[in-house]
């Protein structure tokens, strides 16, 4: 099954219909892509898993209002990542910054192994406080700007700032000791 099959589609319809076999399918289909985006956001497997659940139980709820001309994946991430931050918030995880207008993240030039993985940088980003790896996340690999992470995480567009800085200079100071 990929996004532009005729059988992607017919599970979707079949989703539509609440009916059990096409949710199986879908879910076990895309399970893999929920999990590796909500492991980005998530720093215990433990919590990826509720939310990978908890954004399936969202996706078979709304699937009718989802646009069969669009593709699926980009959809599904989008539930995925918000259920990940609804989780968050739930935790209390977020701690307003203090802003600090003199916070400069120094340009230094990381030297990066050639046989550093993904499995490898999730480490590292685990190794973040929770806040940090969302904001950089957020913003570093979705795109969002810090006025849409700021209105997403309820927090202000300076606290957006200073953890996504600080998420940066502590994974300079990480890096050299784990590669």
């Amino acid at each position: 099954m990929n996004d532009n099959d005729n059988k992607l589609r017919e599970v979707i319809r079949g989703c539509s219909r609440n009916d059990s076999k096409s949710q199986e399918k879908l879910y076990k289909h895309f399970f893999g892509y929920a999990l590796s985006i909500a492991l980005r956001y998530c720093q215990q497997r433990d919590d990826a898993l509720d939310v990978v659940n908890d954004g399936f139980l969202k996706v078979f709820s709304g699937i009718s209002g989802y646009d069969a001309a669009r593709p699926f994946k980009p959809w599904l991430r989008k539930i995925i990542v918000n259920t990940a931050l609804d989780k968050a918030r739930k935790r209390k995880v977020f701690l307003f910054a203090e802003e600090q207008d003199s916070l400069q993240v120094p340009d230094e030039s990381v030297n990066v192994p050639e046989n550093l993985g993904a499995g490898d940088v999730l480490a590292l980003l685990n190794r973040l406080p929770e806040m940090h790896k969302i904001v950089f996340m957020l913003y570093e690999t979705e795109g969002y700007s810090h006025d849409e992470i700021s209105d997403k995480l309820r927090i202000p567009v300076s606290s957006s700032r200073v953890y996504l800085a600080r998420a940066k200079s502590k994974l300079r100071e990480l890096f050299p000791l784990y590669f």
